[in-house]
């Protein structure tokens, strides 16, 4: 099974990933404020910055691992999409974050850095390509919106910017998952083994990064679902600078389809259930409309709690990106990864887990509609009506940023196609 460019999980899954192989050594390492550049030089360009692309890193924790990264980008089994802008004349910059859950803006500085330094060392006049995937498309569209509207900043010398699967229009935590992560930090948080692990995932969801992606955010388990205020601010400060950068020709890609049809999860199933040493009949629900239970979680001798939402959209079925497929390198999806701490925690895992759910809905990828309106989520999308010059939808809904050559082989070839 493929990787994903950006394992949204990351260190924070319980269950150890398998091993990256090393990341061939790059030409060139630019130490950045907020982050590290991995140059490669294309071959036909004897090792000069010729032709640049910057690849952005998305949302994680921790700091990028560049080991993973070019395992997504080069070795996922699907598309060898460095090699394939190699072959182009491009040079790839890959851009890591020191903290990938640090504020949007706060990350699109390092990506400013990253751009004038690839500038400064370009060879010749052609313009730069820049982009990223999920939240890296969010942090490079600040970046050169903000390079266009600051008369401090240089010109960003940009001809195309890019998104791959990107949360344009928000993401999907589910609010039962949110729930449960949260109500576990607080009973076992300092428990030894497990704690840290509750903690860091709980901090996760909490971080700046995930408030400014979710369209619904619960700061604790009983908490009413709503856009975070950092999302607010965010929103505010993307709309300060034009909302999406004028100059380049902008194009994204969805890892959902654009025909409407859902991935076939059922609104309102019971995701994951568990019953056990220190959980008595915990359940999390999928998503559906109207006013729902979504989880009912209950400390083994404690009193249940009951999770509720109201207006919120069948989103976990809808067409788009998914949390990470469960694969053997460790990935749990996302029910899955609460069914896993679950079992961590002592209990009884039911079987038949819904494993995974939407992340990235494709209307929000290719910024065309409002995720929260329950229509919009299951129309097909229409080629116009997007702020995006051109757009493509996968021919099926596949894991968040999972590279492929439908969608990688579209992005190099209008790379070639623009300088």
């Amino acid at each position: 099974m493929s990787a994903p460019v950006v394992d949204v999980w990351g260190p924070v899954a319980p269950e150890a990933r398998s091993s990256f192989p090393s990341a061939p050594e790059p030409h060139d390492e630019w130490v950045l404020g907020g982050g590290t550049a991995w140059v490669y030089y294309s071959p036909l360009n004897r090792r000069q910055l010729i032709r640049p692309v910057i690849l952005s890193d998305g949302f994680s924790s921790g700091s990028s691992n560049p080991d993973q990264l070019w395992h997504g980008l080069e070795e996922n089994g699907g598309y060898r999409f460095i090699s394939e802008l190699h072959a182009t004349g491009r040079d790839v910059i890959i851009l890591g974050y020191t903290d990938r859950t640090a504020s949007i803006t706060d990350n699109a500085e390092t990506a400013i850095e990253c751009i004038r330094r690839a500038l400064a060392e370009r060879v010749g006049r052609s313009r730069l390509a820049v982009g990223g995937f999920s939240m890296g498309g969010l942090v490079t569209r600040y970046a050169l919106a903000k390079m266009e509207q600051d008369p401090s900043l240089p010109d960003h010398e940009t001809s195309l910017y890019f998104s791959y699967d990107t949360p344009h229009h928000g993401a999907w935590f589910p609010i039962a998952i949110q729930a449960f992560t949260h109500f576990a930090t607080d009973n076992w948080g300092d428990t030894p083994g497990i704690g840290p692990v509750l903690r860091q995932f709980s901090g996760l969801l909490n971080s700046p990064a995930a408030k400014q992606m979710a369209r619904w955010h619960i700061e604790k388990a009983d908490a009413t679902p709503e856009q975070a205020s950092e999302r607010v601010a965010f929103l505010e400060a993307l709309d300060e600078v034009g909302g999406w950068p004028r100059i380049p020709r902008k194009i994204g890609v969805a890892n959902g389809v654009g025909t409407g049809t859902g991935n076939g999860i059922k609104a309102g199933a019971t995701a994951v259930r568990c019953d056990g040493d220190t959980l008595h009949d915990t359940w999390l629900k999928t998503q559906a409309k109207g006013e729902q239970v979504v989880a009912r979680l209950q400390r083994t001798g404690g009193e249940p709690v009951s999770v509720r939402t109201n207006g919120l959209p069948e989103i976990d079925g809808a067409p788009g990106g998914l949390f990470t497929v469960p694969s053997p390198a460790g990935d749990t999806g996302s029910f899955g990864l609460a069914g896993l701490l679950m079992g961590l925690l002592g209990n009884t895992v039911d079987a038949d887990v819904i494993t995974t759910s939407c992340f990235i809905p494709s209307i929000s990828a290719v910024a065309v509609g409002d995720i929260s309106d329950p229509e919009a989520l299951y129309q097909p999308i229409s080629p116009d009506g997007s702020p995006l010059d051109a757009f493509v939808c996968a021919d099926r809904s596949e894991g968040h940023t999972t590279m492929t050559e439908e969608l990688g082989g579209w992005i190099v070839n209008e790379i070639a196609a623009n300088g």
